[in-house]
C-alpha cells in the first residue's frame, strides 16, 4: 500500500475567507475523484484548524502501487482540480511511503 500525503501552505497575500474558500473547493473536488479515478483506494483532504501551524491543507491517499500514484497525478481530473488550487498554492510539499 502507497500512502501518498501532500501539504499546502496558501499564499500569505490571501485573506483567511479567500484561503478557505479555495481549500474547500479543492477538498470537494479531490475527494470526488474517488468514484471517477479506479486507482484511488482513499483519499481524505484535511483543513488545519491550528494557526501555529505553517500548512493550511492536507492531503491524505492510498493507493496499491506508486504507478497507480503516477496515473492518477497525470489523470486529466486530477489536473483540473490541481490546476484550481495551483494559483492560491505558495509552498507543496509531497511524501509517497510504502506502508502494511
Amino acid at each position: 500500500m502507497i500512502h501518498h500525503t501532500v501539504m499546502f501552505r496558501l499564499r500569505d497575500e490571501l485573506s483567511e475567507a479567500e484561503r478557505l474558500q479555495a481549500a474547500t473547493r479543492f477538498k470537494r473536488d479531490i475527494e470526488a475523484l474517488v468514484n471517477s479515478i479506479p486507482a484511488i483506494r482513499s483519499i481524505a483532504v484535511g483543513l488545519n484548524i491550528n494557526a501555529d501551524e505553517h500548512w493550511h491543507i492536507c492531503l491524505l491517499s492510498q493507493f496499491d502501487t506508486l504507478a497507480d500514484v503516477r496515473a492518477y497525478a497525470a489523470h486529466p481530473l486530477h489536473l483540473e482540480a490541481a490546476g484550481r488550487l495551483k494559483p492560491f498554492v505558495q509552498q507543496r510539499a509531497c511524501v509517497d511511503s510504502q506502508m502494511p
